[in-house]
């Protein structure tokens, strides 16, 4: 089945060109399916390059998704056109209004991993979000600096500062073979990697309901289950394109701001050679199995969300 999107969306014309099975909300709407609705809170600038890359992860499986892009109230992006947060985003306070649930949220990173979490702009909103997902979404989904805020909220683990950034493709291992989340990984697998901070193995270990499900020697945890709070935070980025890396080096040799080459990302570490996508088939799997998770426990009656669950691993 496709993923349910807005025809005029960017998204859908990039995905219909790859394959990926979309579907207009008008044809959605004459099928009698319940679909899962999956949120997307975009914490990015660049708003529309995120929103297609998870679209495109999530509208992958057999399911039809409905999929809603949210933001922050008053925060205004400046690298996204007005005409497109207008038309295609909908406010959290709008959506918090409405009193309406979520099968999924997915809550994206943000390039303000310098600052200390109440001094970001709309944190006192952020953290509004987080205690309504708890009542409101059955499954929620923080990436990168979005997982390091959810796990400080919920359980007071704090991000460090590297002294150096964390960039490019490092290999990781998967800690758990018992997760329905990573049915199907390889041992050993590539994950891309772009930040500043990080969360320490000492930290999550010292914290009660926490499981760590992906690590990695060079970079550390990738991939956290929060049970109790039905979440997972990834501290790195699957989602990326196969040229994200490269865009980011770029951006930042240009402005001149400290940067290395990102690791083993360019063969031979040649810029002027193409990179390989080398993570793409596991963040397929990551993300579909998310999603598999989600139908299989999620309750069919949608006000029944955050209240009951059919989840039997518990």
């Amino acid at each position: 089945m496709p993923i349910r999107l807005p025809s005029t969306l960017p998204a859908y014309k990039v995905l219909s060109r790859e394959g990926v099975m979309v579907m207009d909300e008008d044809l959605a709407n004459r099928q009698d399916i319940r679909p899962l609705r999956i949120g997307l809170l975009n914490l990015m600038p660049m708003k529309i390059t995120t929103e297609t890359q998870f679209a495109r992860l999530i509208g992958a499986t057999p399911l039809q998704i409905d999929f809603q892009l949210i933001r922050m109230t008053e925060h205004q992006t400046r690298n996204t056109a007005l005409e497109h947060m207008e038309e295609f985003y909908r406010p959290f306070a709008e959506v918090a209004a409405s009193g309406e649930t979520f099968d999924g949220l997915i809550i994206t990173g943000a390039p303000i991993e310098h600052l200390e979490f109440d001094d970001v702009t709309y944190w006192d909103e952020l953290v509004e979000v987080f205690e309504w997902s708890r009542t409101h979404v059955h499954s929620t989904f923080g990436v990168c600096w979005g997982g390091m805020a959810m796990i400080n909220h919920f359980h007071g683990v704090p991000k460090h500062r590297l002294e150096e950034k964390a960039f490019g493709c490092f290999r990781h291992r998967m800690l758990s073979q018992d997760s329905p989340y990573l049915r199907g990984f390889a041992d050993d697998f590539v994950v891309p990697v772009s930040r500043w901070t990080e969360i320490s193995r000492d930290d999550i270990a010292e914290r009660d309901g926490l499981e760590l499900l992906i690590d990695s020697d060079q970079t550390g945890p990738c991939l956290v289950e929060d049970r109790e709070n039905r979440a997972l935070y990834i501290f790195n980025h699957l989602e990326y394109d196969s040229g994200t890396l490269g865009q980011e080096y770029e951006r930042d040799a240009v402005k001149g701001d400290p940067i290395a080459l990102p690791h083993d990302y360019y063969p031979d570490d040649d810029p002027t050679k193409v990179p390989l996508n080398r993570w793409r088939s596991t963040a397929h799997l990551l993300y579909g199995n998310w999603i598999s998770e989600i139908y299989l426990t999620t309750p069919f009656d949608m006000t029944r969300i955050g209240r009951e669950s059919t989840d039997l691993r518990r």
